[in-house]
């Protein structure tokens, strides 16, 4: 069988893209869209995920995105990058200190007191997986409900603007070292390929926009014993990042708006003495766009494992930049595993042809040679 040119191909290709639209609309006439704000404020988790993936802030095309992909987290943060790309570049933002995050969410595992207290804020750390089955049946007058008990309820003592860092402390003591005063200019991971070995902030830029899933699973194998990195975390903050920008007139920093962002501190084991050097602990370091504990955690344990990695050489998978930086973007391993469903008919001919070569060649190796089978008939 050759390769045959199929016709019709492009009706099959707009048939199956309105079968997904009729899926997308299966309730019928009594169903409603979800509105994009529904989905940003409800699924704010899922909207969070696709603005990380997406590496571009703004949750209304984030949830406009997961709209369009009916909830496919990859295919929407793919849908939110080829939308990036089409943007200009006005300007790069300076260094943006995450002291002066408004907080929502703040706490350490390393220190029960802190300087400012902890916050638990908005989390399901403390609540039973159970499923609510009063949410089957929701009204709207119990949005209302809950809101009205929420803020009869909400203290009014003021809240502190920003908090000090754990971290800082830790340095304070001596037992973390110094913060170094040169700046370098961060790599682009949108503009540049990624050509080993790479600087540390090519690797956080990476892994700020990588899928989730497969930051958790690789920090897991360091967590599980593929590794050496078993941290605790300084400080986990969820919070508002004023973002700065130098006025275009005076050039004075002023503030241009906020985004939401989840950064993590952990602090790993201290490093032995080793030419002169004092032994302190050593840090890992994660944020990402959104409310996303999970890749925070993860990015700042394996930003630690590969700190070692490029120090030592790497002894496991999740200590070699290249294994990890190359294999955590969700959108690049989505496209590849995706590109098997396209026409691969040449090559599997080939991969036939060639079969049934070998096949042929080894059944006519255990045919037995007709001087055999004249001696088996005597």
């Amino acid at each position: 069988m050759g390769y045959v040119a199929i016709k019709g191909g492009a009706d099959a290709i707009n048939g199956a893209e309105r079968a997904m639209e009729i899926l997308r609309t299966a309730e019928g006439e009594q169903g409603e869209p979800l509105t994009l704000s529904a989905i940003e404020h409800q699924l704010r988790l899922l909207t969070s995920r696709v603005v990380s993936e997406g590496g571009l802030y703004h949750p209304k095309l984030a949830a406009l995105a997961i709209k369009q992909a009916q909830g496919d987290t990859l295919e929407a943060a793919f849908a939110l990058r080829a939308y990036r790309s089409t943007k200009p570049r006005l300007l790069e933002t300076p260094p943006q200190d995450t002291r002066k995050m408004r907080l929502i969410r703040r706490i350490s595992s390393a220190f029960k007191d802190i300087p400012g207290g902890q916050m638990l804020g908005p989390t399901f750390d403390y609540a039973l997986r159970l499923m609510r089955l009063d949410l089957a049946t929701e009204r709207p007058e119990d949005f209302r409900k809950i809101a009205g008990s929420f803020l009869a309820r909400s203290p009014n003592a003021p809240v502190a603007d920003s908090f000090p860092k754990v971290v800082d402390t830790l340095r304070a003591e001596g037992l973390l070292p110094p913060l170094h005063s040169r700046q370098c200019d961060p790599f682009d991971v949108t503009r540049e390929p990624l050509v080993f070995p790479v600087p540390r902030s090519a690797a956080l830029a990476t892994m700020a926009r990588a899928e989730t899933g497969s930051l958790l699973a690789i920090a897991y194998s360091s967590m599980r014993g593929y590794g050496d990195i078993h941290p605790t975390i300084a400080e986990l903050r969820v919070g508002y990042l004023p973002i700065e920008l130098p006025h275009p007139v005076t050039g004075e920093m002023t503030e241009a708006g906020e985004v939401l962002v989840t950064e993590c501190e952990v602090v790993a084991m201290y490093e032995a003495d080793s030419a002169g050097k004092r032994p302190t602990f050593t840090l890992g370091y994660g944020a990402c766009f959104g409310h996303n504990e999970v890749k925070a955690i993860s990015m700042a344990i394996l930003d630690r494992s590969l700190q070692k990695g490029m120090a030592d050489g790497p002894a496991n998978p999740s200590e070699d930049p290249e294994f990890v930086l190359l294999h955590v973007d969700g959108v690049d391993a989505m496209g590849f595993a995706s590109h098997y469903k396209m026409p691969h008919y040449v090559t599997f001919q080939s991969d036939m042809d060639r079969l049934r070569t070998t096949q042929k060649a080894h059944d006519q190796a255990l045919e037995p040679s007709p001087h055999q089978t004249e001696r088996a008939a005597q």
